[in-house]
């Protein structure tokens, strides 16, 4: 059996478990949350010593090192994982929702009801995490699952889709469910990208060049997930005690996610709280690259160039500028932002309102975090990823946005005129 039949038994095998699954009660599907749970407890040792191989590889293959932060598992990386796989289990169960209900003159009654999507395909890159998140998102909304990962973390991630197969097989729940293409060669994913018969959606997380590729070459609807190019902006009414805990977290919690802000824009009636604002996250090993009046508050800041205003570092890096008001920022955000998260630093709610309504960002905030871009934090249990698209979803993707609906319509012997 040649490469391209290896990965188009794997989609037959799937869209077999995907209607298998339609009718996977919700009981069943906690009983292998539970497995699940256990076996990853009970195996911690073995998806470490699986993900002490990756991250030698990548050190090995000079991978940047918020990368290799991405990839780098621990005991509470364990710990989060299984948190993560309790608040998908204790989630409302989304399939089978009566989402609207209405009557017609003719006696016609009409449901509209959520459904399984059917097979998921999802092709990530360095963050390992993602195969039990995925896999467990997948069982909860009764969905079919195709993981193809990087060869980043193909040894921590085939560890895991081993205990997820073994787990799911305790539960006694259809077989295949959640599968891995075996292979990092990239015709896997050219292939998985043509199997419009068998997938029904494809959800990439990685980086921008991942992400056009597969955009341009799938035949199968895709859930964008873009860069994240945040942005901070600092109103002149904010209180600044607020702005620089929140700029601090924005940036450094963890620089290498998606939610983390690159960009910080200050209101011009702030110049002379800028170097306040700045110098915590320079004292804290952050380069500063900014404008010409950003640079001329310390030898030490860079010059900005054009390109650091459209660029995601996902490092200790942030670009920062004086903008003329609340406009000014809604101006630069409307030009450079990837239209993923952008928050705002106000007390003052006519300027949260213009910002809001002038930015077509998925997720706007006020007077917190950029981080909190996180289906967790949502309370989404977990997310496969946060789109930027407007179709068919937008923001974190949890659980019930991985459904469509169908229409039942009742009637009494109506016939149609």
């Amino acid at each position: 059996m040649n490469f391209k039949e290896i990965i188009n038994e794997i989609g037959s095998k799937a869209k077999k478990a995907s209607i298998k699954l339609r009718t996977l009660n919700a009981d069943k599907k906690k009983i292998a949350y539970e497995c699940l749970e256990k076996n990853i407890r009970d195996k911690t040792k073995d998806i470490l010593n699986a993900n002490k191989i990756d991250i030698e590889n990548a050190v090995n293959n000079n991978l940047a090192e918020p990368l290799i932060n991405r990839l780098k598992l621990n005991e509470d990386s364990i710990s989060g994982i299984l948190k993560s796989i309790a608040e998908i289990k204790n989630q409302p169960d989304p399939i089978g929702k009566i989402l609207e209900k209405w009557s017609q003159p003719n006696g016609l009654r009409f449901s509209k009801i959520s459904v399984p999507l059917g097979v998921l395909g999802v092709i990530y890159e360095s963050r390992p995490n993602v195969t039990v998140d995925a896999s467990c998102l997948a069982l909860k909304s009764n969905n079919a699952l195709i993981l193809r990962g990087g060869s980043d973390s193909f040894q921590t991630s085939n560890e895991l889709i081993k205990i997820i197969t073994m787990s799911f097989k305790e539960a006694q729940l259809p077989s295949n469910i959640a599968q891995m293409i075996p292979s990092t060669d990239r015709e896997a994913v050219d292939c998985l990208l043509a199997m419009d018969n068998y997938v029904n959606v494809i959800i990439p997380r990685g980086g921008k060049s991942l992400i056009k590729k597969i955009n341009d070459k799938s035949r199968i609807p895709v859930i964008k997930h873009l860069e994240g190019l945040c942005h901070i902006y600092v109103d002149k009414e904010a209180n600044l005690d607020v702005a620089k805990k929140i700029i601090f977290n924005s940036k450094l919690r963890r620089p290498e996610i998606c939610g983390a802000a690159e960009t910080l824009l200050i209101d011009n009636a702030l110049e002379d709280n800028a170097l306040e604002l700045i110098k915590p996250l320079y004292d804290a090993g952050c380069i500063i690259r900014g404008d010409k009046f950003i640079k001329s508050l310390d030898p030490n800041f860079e010059m900005a160039s054009d390109t650091d205003w459209s660029t995601e570092y996902l490092d200790k890096i942030i670009s920062v500028k004086i903008v003329k008001g609340v406009a000014g920022a809604i101006d630069h955000i409307n030009n450079y932002s990837s239209n993923h998260t952008e928050s705002i630093i106000t007390e003052n709610e006519k300027t949260f309102s213009d910002f809001y309504n002038n930015i077509d960002s998925a997720i706007i905030l006020k007077n917190a975090s950029t981080q909190f871009a996180d289906g967790g934090e949502f309370g989404f249990g977990s997310e496969i990823g946060i789109s930027t698209d407007k179709l068919h979803v937008r923001g974190p993707v949890g659980a019930k946005h991985l459904t469509t609906f169908k229409y039942i319509v009742h009637g009494n012997g109506q016939s149609r005129n």
